[in-house]
């Protein structure tokens, strides 16, 4: 028997049979898709999608690049068992795709991208928007999305497209190949009919695997770990994707290890288990890194050991061993490792059981760990509560009004640093930072993924000002599909961050500050004008314009209550005149000037060469 559809209405059939199933639960694998339409997809997509609504729910976007934004902060909300499809048109809505793929990629994070393409069939050459390429006729500006996808097909004929997303469902659904799937659908392809064989849509589970350690690997791994006298453990986000915290647990527990967390991990074990740390590396608590330091062992758990983790290269000891439990053999190798390819849940379970005679660890970070809590304290600390907030008093705020099913999203700026020093974890998903790609404009997309996820609990997106300028289009669709969007906006007339990293390599804040031109031509004139709570207001949202800390606390409130998209505009202190977020204490690799003419950019080298010295290989 076969069925006579479209291909583009053959593809929503298809998708709308995929259920991916762990643990015996069971759920939609593409449960709902994003698009804007042109020229490129309407007559397809579009009207298949149309054609059949209770099939596939749909969300109208903004921004392209927004849009896979939000299938990532769905994705990952869903513990990436769980995906968004986003169609586009061809061309420039196509393109606007890559930056949220990278980032989907980066972070192995499931979304479908379902750009339109240039004719197969060629009626007319070139048409509309056709990148033309002299040494090659087959080649459109969807190949731009070929190295940020785990996966890639043109389908250029109908019957193509069973092989094709039968191949794109496999990488979506499994752990280790998953991120970023990209379908590009030639436009007159889209709307052709073929005779479909009805097996092609019958219903299709696909299970998500959990690998147990091979048993050589857990005895080297254990062995190690039992002779470590000074281990650690290395949470990463793998560790969240595996709804492994209670194995996490347990076997910090029964072992005394100690556990520190990167920013994908953070909030795996609550910030006020005895065993929990804080941050690592170069955005960490000063009590996991003295850790790191002093380590013989470090046991990574589903990390992919990034350069802010390691302190780029400077963090963990000369002869220092590591274990990596992964189920990314890639990663798993890192570092000269042991490989432990598994499952983290699973093999944490392993672990912990092996590793049953092991004596508890003294608790030898309890003293450090209570003095990194006073230097946050001191952060949030507000000597004036009708003085105009910092930010990091802006977080002291919404920390003691928060409970653990609120959930908090950043990506980009200085928040994220504040956040993995500074934030009190409450729950393992309360901690939405996206530090992979940590791409601007994402916070505002990603929480309406979320919302999407997690309809019934307090969504937060905290953005500075210069991220909201990237990208605030969804603040439509957050109205257009009533979702209480929660957005705080620090106003600090800048790219925060990046100024005061300009500084410290000696490019003494160029180009960073939002202000007029001076008489010279420079940017240091007055702050712009710029209002972003009025810009907000006018794309429909409910705004407050808290003034003091007082001010503050009452409107984070009445943000928390609010059933509409409502948005807290706060205009900063500056951290100069109160105790901020302290400061780094393990170093990033930016490379500095090696000559110059100019003071602070040759001091900034002469700490460059000083810091770079320390740098290790662990082999």
């Amino acid at each position: 028997m076969s069925v006579r559809l479209t291909v583009a209405q053959a593809l929503v059939r298809f998708l709308a049979a995929q259920y991916t199933e762990r643990d015996g639960e069971r759920q939609r694998l593409v449960a709902a898709t994003w698009g804007i339409f042109g020229h490129g997809n309407v007559a397809g997509i579009g009207q298949a999608l149309v054609e059949s609504p209770a099939l596939m729910p749909f969300h109208q976007g903004r921004n392209e690049q927004a849009m896979v934004h939000a299938a990532v902060g769905y994705a990952r909300q869903s513990n990436r068992l769980s995906a968004h499809a986003v169609t586009t048109s061809i061309g420039p809505g196509a393109t606007n795709l890559v930056t949220g793929a990278a980032l989907a990629t980066v972070n192995h994070l499931p979304v479908l991208l379902l750009p339109g393409d240039t004719f197969a069939g060629r009626p007319a050459d070139p048409v509309l928007q056709q990148l033309e390429v002299p040494y090659a006729g087959d080649v459109s500006v969807n190949d731009c999305l070929r190295p940020v996808s785990k996966y890639f097909d043109r389908v250029g004929r109908p019957e193509a497209l069973v092989p094709a997303a039968l191949a794109a469902m496999r990488v979506l659904a499994d752990p280790v190949d998953t991120g970023a799937v990209t379908l590009a659908l030639p436009q007159d392809v889209q709307a052709e009919a073929y005779d479909w064989p009805e097996e092609f849509f019958a219903e299709r589970v696909w299970r998500v695997r959990r690998p147990r350690p091979d048993s050589a690997e857990l005895d080297a791994a254990v062995r190690a770990v039992g002779a470590a006298e000074r281990p650690l453990i290395v949470a990463g986000g793998g560790v969240r994707y595996s709804r492994a915290e209670d194995a996490l647990r347990t076997l910090a527990e029964r072992t005394g290890i100690p556990v520190a967390t990167t920013q994908a991990g953070k909030g795996v074990l609550p910030y006020d288990h005895p065993c929990e740390t804080g941050g690592i590396g170069h955005t960490g608590s000063s009590t996991a890194n003295a850790l790191a330091r002093t380590s013989d062992l470090i046991l990574g758990v589903g990390t992919r050991y990034t350069d802010f983790t390691t302190a780029s290269g400077t963090l963990f000891p000369d002869g220092v061993r590591f274990v990596n439990l992964n189920i990314a053999g890639f990663d798993a190798h890192k570092l000269a490792a042991l490989p432990l390819v598994a499952d983290a849940r699973e093999g944490l379970t392993a672990l912990t059981d092996a590793l049953a005679g092991r004596a508890p660890e003294p608790d030898r970070w309890r003293t450090a760990k209570s003095d990194w809590q006073e230097r946050v304290d001191a952060a949030y600390a507000v000597p004036d509560e009708d003085a105009r907030p910092t930010q990091a008093q802006v977080l002291g705020a919404l920390d003691t009004l928060v409970d653990d099913t609120d959930i908090l999203i950043n990506a980009a700026g200085s928040l994220p640093g504040d956040l993995h020093k500074l934030w009190r974890t409450r729950s393992p998903d309360q901690y939405h930072v996206e530090y992979g790609y940590s791409c601007m404009g994402y916070e505002i997309p990603a929480a309406l993924g979320v919302l999407l996820a997690a309809p019934h609990r307090p969504v937060w997106a905290l953005v500075g000002d210069g991220t909201y300028l990237m990208n605030p289009t969804e603040i439509v669709t957050a109205v257009q599909e009533r979702l209480p969007l929660r957005l705080i906006v620090l106003q600090n007339h800048g790219y925060a961050s990046i100024g005061g990293l300009s500084e410290a390599v000696g490019a003494e804040r160029y180009g960073t500050d939002y202000r007029h031109r001076d008489a010279d031509g420079g940017f240091t004139g007055p702050p712009l004008p710029v209002d972003l709570g009025a810009n907000a207001a006018s794309l429909g949202m409910r705004v407050l314009r808290p003034r003091t800390v007082r001010d503050l606390r009452e409107a984070l409130a009445d943000a928390r209550r609010a059933t509409v998209p409502t948005c807290v505009y706060v205009e900063t202190e500056t951290a100069d005149t109160v105790s901020g977020p302290p400061l780094a204490d393990a170093w990033w690799d930016v490379p500095v000037a090696e000559t110059s003419t100019r003071p602070s950019a040759v001091k900034a080298r002469e700490e460059y060469d000083r810091h770079v010295t320390a740098r290790r290989r662990h082999l």
